[in-house]
């Protein structure tokens, strides 16, 4: 540790984000930097603890003392190294995770944990800046092919890692651009695709091939790639989205997230769209569901200049503060405002949605009930208070309650696979399916979660594919 008492003399600094008025007229990165000094002061604050929670608490691990002291230190290639250690895309996560790590720093038992997302997206970015990160082109193959279906954060770390295992590696992509939600599920202005772009470059030159616009189990089969593969790591993501079947949802203006995520993705990509443009411009829009992606799909409508946002959820609003039966180093049941927020959104909670109003077939509003919640026997059971029904005014609803597992038509059916109780990929200890060969890793084996979560599950799958392909 460099600063043994860097926690004490230096204040937890944030970046903070780009001006209200000026973010919200593109889709540039909301969030800014510090200058590299400042940002070595932030990594000086880690106390290098003898019990790492925030380690603990990282899906992938991710050594962050020893990285901080090295950031601190300015040995932006051993902090590039170690970052890389655990994590194939610190870039990436560095700019969207939530930072289960930061909740779980001890210095944020006095709210004051050390900036470590903001110093992960900082290290890189240096490190590539000063040409430290370059392709590690695999000095051997050992004859052995494998397909990766699906190209987001879960199937590009299992690529990474089967690849500098010496493996000849294929990822196939069912849209026209390599990333998953990646791509085109988290909007511009939390992710530049340009990031993305930069690390596609480096896996071609270390030799992993892309197809994009093939679906398995439509464009080709699966079982034709289960023939010219020695193994199949499915990456398909969990995207059937949850849906609200409640009266009027038939109605035009009533779309899923992604539906729209995704088309201004495909714009800001140059993309010419075939068919409807969910647009946003003048209407008052409402996002059911509360989390990540409902907040960005209200960061994407108050850049499409809508009149007005809402966003309601079911559940009650969370406090500001821990309660005592949410004790660190877990993760905090507290009301979590992102910059999407800040740009304008009226938030309401504890409403249900009884049914979408409508007319001439398109809605025009959403009627919804104020609900108690309360606990029975270990069980929270909701309830609808009485007279509380109203009606919110909306011509654009965005459905964002989540996925549910991953979509089972096309190659999951055609394989025949065994899916768990939830409807996700069922797959052993070995990430194997119950085809043999085909082995399954992030959400469309563990249902959807974080980005972070995703790459820990793909470069753990690709340490169980090698194994397999190499007899170990």
């Amino acid at each position: 540790m460099g600063n043994p008492k860097g926690f004490i003399e230096v204040e937890r600094k944030v970046s903070g984000n780009r001006a209200v008025n000026e973010r919200v007229d593109d889709y540039g990165e909301v969030e800014q930097v510090l200058n590299d000094q400042d940002r070595r002061l932030q990594a000086s604050r880690c106390m290098d603890c003898g019990i790492p929670f925030c380690h603990w608490a990282c899906p992938v691990a991710s050594k962050i003392p020893e990285w901080q002291d090295a950031l601190y230190k300015g040995d932006y290639g051993l902090a590039s190294q170690i970052l890389h250690s655990t994590n194939s895309f610190p870039e990436f996560t560095g700019r969207v995770c939530p930072a289960p790590c930061e909740k779980s720093c001890v210095l944020a038992i006095h709210d004051e944990s050390v900036t470590i997302r903001e110093n992960e997206a900082s290290t890189v970015e240096k490190a590539f800046e000063l040409g430290l990160i370059k392709p590690r082109i695999p000095k051997k193959r050992t004859g052995k092919k494998v397909a990766v279906i699906g190209s987001g954060p879960a199937g590009l770390s299992a690529a990474d890692m089967l690849n500098q295992a010496g493996h000849t590696v294929t990822v196939f992509e069912r849209d026209d651009a390599i990333g998953g939600l990646l791509r085109y599920g988290i909007p511009d202005f939390k992710l530049n695709k340009k990031v993305i772009d930069r690390r596609l470059q480096i896996f071609e030159t270390e030799g992993i091939e892309f197809k994009t616009n093939v679906s398995v189990g439509e464009t080709i089969t699966g079982k034709s790639v289960l023939k010219q593969y020695d193994a199949v790591v499915l990456a398909i993501g969990a995207m059937k989205p949850r849906d609200l079947a409640a009266e009027g949802r038939e109605m035009k203006g009533v779309y899923f997230a992604m539906e729209f995520l995704k088309q201004q993705n495909k714009v800001n990509r140059g993309v010419i769209l075939n068919g409807e443009r969910i647009d946003a411009k003048g209407k008052k829009v409402l996002v059911i569901g509360g989390g990540d992606t409902g907040s960005d799909c209200v960061g994407t409508s108050n850049r499409q200049k809508a009149a007005w946002v809402g966003q309601l959820e079911i559940l009650p609003k969370p406090p500001v503060k821990r309660k005592p039966g949410n004790p660190w180093p877990y993760w905090p049941a507290t009301l979590r405002t992102s910059s999407s927020h800040e740009e304008g959104c009226e938030r309401m909670w504890s409403l249900s949605t009884r049914r979408f109003i409508g007319k001439n077939g398109a809605v025009t509003g959403v009627e919804v009930v104020e609900v108690d919640w309360t606990n029975v026997d270990g069980k929270w059971q909701m309830s609808e208070k009485e007279d509380t029904v109203r009606v919110i005014e909306a011509d654009l609803v965005l459905l964002s309650m989540g996925f549910v597992h991953p979509v089972h038509e096309g190659l999951i059916k055609e394989l025949g696979l065994d899916l768990d109780q939830r409807g996700n990929v069922k797959i052993d200890e070995a990430f194997a399916t119950s085809k043999k060969g085909v082995f399954a890793a992030g959400d469309a084996a563990n249902g959807a979660s974080l980005v972070v979560t995703a790459i820990a599950k793909g470069r753990d799958a690709a340490e169980n594919v090698h194994k397999y392909l190499m007899g170990l």
